[in-house]
């Protein structure tokens, strides 16, 4: 697997230090990622000469706040918000930016608006048996946002002089992922899609009860510009996308082959390329 440092090297723009949080890298002119020690998140920004678009709010009306403020810094325009999916971490942190319009598949509108208040209490639950009551409250506090914008297939966006393209890959780490694309500046943010781990990709939480497995390395050949930010963790590039595909390509050989009796459990952790507490999560995803 390639390393953090060689997927970002050829990369322009700043390097995350440990020490930094909420640090704007520039990708290209115009076009930002945000990154935060919390959750490894990574965030974005595109900017026209009308108007602005913000991807992904972060997992709370706080960090919303906290981002919608950063964003302000860089950039009086109006903005609207694109949601790569309907995960906490993603998507809790509209409110902040209210009112505009936001954009969201359609399988990641009906999560948020019928799931969404389930899952912001499961999430509070969590974080207080956890002992971090702080982020407990923080969350506790945050109205959800149901998508009022959306795209079942594609939609292009006009910020003036700049069109971003926002589109669905199909059901992959979610049903509801959204692909941005800023073909200009060869930039994609991929949301979860692409997940950038210290040292690696993929952790056990990539995988969940929402994830289609089967359909998610053909999602992956619709992530084609030259840079692509993932969900969590740094910026990378195409070779790192291309192992990433092949990764999930050798989980789906080996969940079909766990599943006709050919290979038992064992040979399945045996042979697979990553850590078995990522394999038995991908195994049981979906």
């Amino acid at each position: 697997m390639m390393a953090a440092r060689d997927a970002f090297s050829s990369l322009p723009g700043d390097h995350m230090t440990e020490d930094a949080d909420g640090r704007w890298i520039p990708l290209g002119e115009g076009v930002f990622a945000r990154r935060y020690r919390e959750l490894d998140l990574t965030v974005g920004l595109v900017t026209g000469s009308d108007s602005c678009l913000v991807v992904d709010t972060r997992g709370d009306a706080a960090q919303g706040g906290e981002l919608a403020a950063a964003v302000r810094e860089l950039t009086p325009l109006p903005w609207a918000v694109a949601i790569t999916h309907a995960h906490f971490d993603h998507a809790f942190g509209t409110e902040a930016f209210l009112p505009c319009d936001v954009w969201a598949h359609e399988h990641c509108a009906t999560e948020l608006a019928a799931g969404g208040t389930a899952a912001r209490d499961a999430w509070v639950l969590r974080y207080r048996q956890r002992g971090e009551p702080e982020t407990a409250n923080r969350i506790a506090a945050t109205t959800i946002v149901p998508p009022s914008r959306i795209v079942r297939d594609e939609a292009v966006l006009d910020l003036g002089g700049r069109t971003v393209r926002l589109f669905h890959p199909g059901p992959a780490h979610s049903r509801g992922d959204l692909v941005v694309e800023v073909p200009d500046a060869g930039v994609v943010f991929a949301g979860d899609l692409v997940e950038h781990a210290p040292g690696g990709s993929f952790t056990a939480e990539s995988f969940g009860s929402d994830t289609t497995l089967d359909n998610w390395p053909h999602a992956l050949t619709a992530v084609g510009e030259r840079i692509v930010v993932p969900g969590h963790g740094e910026p990378v590039g195409q070779p790192f996308v291309a192992t990433q595909r092949r990764l999930l390509d050798e989980l789906v050989t080996l969940r079909n082959a766990l599943r006709s009796g050919e290979l038992s459990s064992d040979e399945v952790l045996a042979r697979s390329l990553l850590p078995a507490d990522v394999t038995l999560a991908a195994l049981r995803s979906g």
